[in-house]
């Protein structure tokens, strides 16, 4: 399945809103102290998913240049 521009677009917005909100997650958590290590290592594990993710639909963004 191929998506569109402004499919693609669309779904790089919506990924860096719940990056930027699982970094405040984080953030709160630590900051409170006491938490669950576990947690916390699954939610930093799905903020580089995320961030990979959002990197490869980037380029999809860009065309390919023959060099």
């Amino acid at each position: 399945m191929s998506l569109d521009k402004t499919e693609i677009e669309a779904r790089i917005v919506a990924l860096q809103q719940e990056h930027r909100d699982l970094d405040g997650a984080i953030d709160a958590m630590v900051e409170k102290g006491a938490f669950d290590q576990l947690q916390l290592q699954r939610m930093k594990k799905r903020k580089l998913a995320l961030r990979d993710l959002i990197r490869r639909l980037e380029a999809q963004l860009v065309p390919d240049i023959i060099a």
